[in-house]
C-alpha cells in the first residue's frame, strides 16, 4: 500500500518562503520520480515541479521557474518543494504524486498553500 502526506503548508505573506514534505511509504522510493502539483479555484491541476529518483533531473513549470525548488532525501523517503518568493497566485492545494506507467498513479491529500498581498 503506497501512502503519501503531505504538509508545511500554510499563510504566507507576497515574497515569503515556506517548504512542503511529502512523506513516502509502500513504494522504492529511491527509484520513483516524484511530481508536485497544485490547483487553484476555478484553475486546472497544474504540474509544479518533477524530481527524477536521484535527485539530479529537475522539470519546473514556467510560472515557478527561479522561485521553487524541488529536492529529495531518500534516506528519508521523502520530497520536499521549497517555495521561494511567493506571490498570491502560488495560493493553491499543493500535492505530491508519483508516477505508474507514465501515468501519475499515487497522490497524497494535500495541503494548502495562501499568500497573501
Amino acid at each position: 500500500q503506497v501512502q503519501m502526506v503531505e504538509s508545511g503548508g500554510g499563510l504566507a505573506q507576497a515574497g515569503g518562503s515556506l517548504r512542503l514534505s511529502c512523506a513516502v511509504s509502500g513504494l522504492s522510493f529511491s527509484t520513483s520520480t516524484m511530481g508536485w502539483f497544485r490547483k487553484a479555484p476555478g484553475k486546472e491541476r497544474e504540474l509544479v515541479a518533477r524530481i527524477s529518483g536521484s535527485g539530479l533531473s529537475t522539470f519546473y513549470a514556467d510560472p515557478v521557474k527561479g522561485r521553487f525548488t524541488g529536492s529529495r532525501d531518500n534516506a528519508k523517503n521523502t520530497a520536499y518543494l521549497q517555495m521561494n518568493s511567493l506571490k498570491p497566485e502560488d495560493s493553491a492545494v499543493y500535492n505530491c504524486s508519483a508516477p505508474v506507467g507514465g501515468v501519475w498513479k499515487f497522490w497524497g491529500q494535500g495541503t494548502q498553500v495562501t499568500v497573501s498581498s
